[in-house]
């Protein structure tokens, strides 16, 4: 199928051979190569289509994004017209991030600005979210883990996203593996920061259930994206709008009363000091949010896994974690033992002959000593 991509066709699919449209007339391939297939979204300023560059022998997928202000004449339009060139320049200027679309192409054609980027094939978050249900906190903490990196390298740019949120957020189809890798889109509200912008007030941003209070007044800071990024965890948390989270009479957020699913203390003081609503208090920087999310315990999704901590110099784990984390050691390996030890019985009855019983209770010994070697290890991890 072959989309036509002139706003006013009456009929605008066309077959794949074409090269023009047949109801109007219109170029079907832009810069003649990418031809659009079929729509797949539409804004307030620009509609998506999912397209092929057929200059390649593969004919691999590709994103056409064609500006489209559904105001025309409006007010609203030079600041359209700046986004969407905005776009393309962050894009190009963010370079080759394997968790960015990559820019392919940028231009104007019959009259119409277009952006040609790469095809992000997977589902996201909110999709995710409404197929699979709410998220636990394996989950929670490895997202935070990959967004914060691909935050710290966009941030190095000086560029903030101002806009993120489950939908802004895919994750890349894997057949390989059961979790695909995160990939950051839509960097058509992206602010580049100077010295001079930082403290000057611009335009408001973002999508209001999810964009910073400071964002809201028109003065993003690198802190803006960091609360977008906590108010996108506790919404993946608990399945509910962030509106319904948040007391705005008493200015508190009440997300842990809706969670569905056991959450770790001091994940939740993490997400906590992310959506502090006055930036002063909130992580300043997404280095100082790895710190502290690198000092809990890595949590394994496999079922019986037991969390090792990992920890560093400057941000020691507490003591209370490593107990309770020994104490299910000691408890896992006496689960192991009585397992051992059943199938011991099972193999040797009352009328065993003698040398049999010493064989039996020289095995019990080599499990014993089987099971302190295995509580040796771990207890040399979780000091090391």
């Amino acid at each position: 199928m072959s989309y036509c991509l002139n706003p006013s066709c009456p009929n605008p699919q066309n077959t794949n051979s074409e090269k023009f449209c047949l109801s109007c007339g219109s170029k079907l391939l832009l810069k003649q190569r990418y031809r659009a297939m079929k729509p797949i979204g539409q804004g307030g300023f620009s509609r998506t289509f999912l397209a092929r560059d057929e200059d390649k022998p593969s004919f691999p997928n590709c994103v056409i994004k064609q500006f489209y202000p559904q105001a025309q004449g409006t007010s609203t339009l030079p600041k359209a017209i700046e986004l969407f060139n905005q776009e393309a320049m962050r894009l190009d200027e963010l370079g080759k991030h394997r968790q960015i679309p990559e820019l392919l192409a940028y231009f104007t054609q019959d009259d119409r600005q277009y952006l040609v980027q790469e095809f992000i094939d997977g589902l996201n978050l909110a999709q995710e979210l409404n197929q699979n249900g709410v998220y636990n906190e394996t989950q929670i903490q490895q997202l935070l883990n990959e967004l914060l990196r691909i935050l710290q390298f966009c941030h190095q740019k000086q560029v903030i996203h101002r806009d993120i949120k489950p939908e802004n957020i895919i994750r890349r189809h894997n057949p390989l593996k059961m979790r695909g890798q995160i990939v950051l889109v839509d960097f058509g509200a992206s602010k580049v920061v100077t010295q001079t912008s930082i403290h000057q007030t611009g335009t408001s941003i973002g999508t209001p259930e999810y964009v910073a209070p400071e964002q809201m007044r028109g003065k993003a800071l690198f802190a803006s994206d960091i609360y977008s990024l906590a108010v996108t965890c506790i919404h993946l948390l608990t399945a509910r709008s962030p509106f319904d989270l948040y007391d705005i009479n008493n200015d508190v957020w009440l997300w842990r009363n809706y969670l569905k699913v056991s959450l770790n203390d001091n994940l939740g003081r993490i997400l906590d000091k992310m959506l502090a609503t006055t930036p002063a208090r909130r992580y300043q920087t997404v280095d100082d949010v790895l710190t502290d999310l690198n000092s809990l315990p890595t949590l394994i999704s496999h079922p019986g896994a037991v969390r090792k901590p990992v920890q560093t110099s400057s941000n020691p784990i507490p003591s209370t974690m490593i107990s309770s984390s020994q104490s299910q050691i000691d408890q896992e390996l006496e689960e192991m033992k009585t397992i051992f030890m059943k199938g011991n019985k099972s193999n040797n009855n009352s009328s065993n002959p003698p040398e049999q019983s010493t064989q039996k209770s020289t095995k019990n010994s080599k499990i014993d000593d089987e099971l302190e070697e295995l509580r040796a290890k771990y207890q040399n991890n979780n000091n090391s």
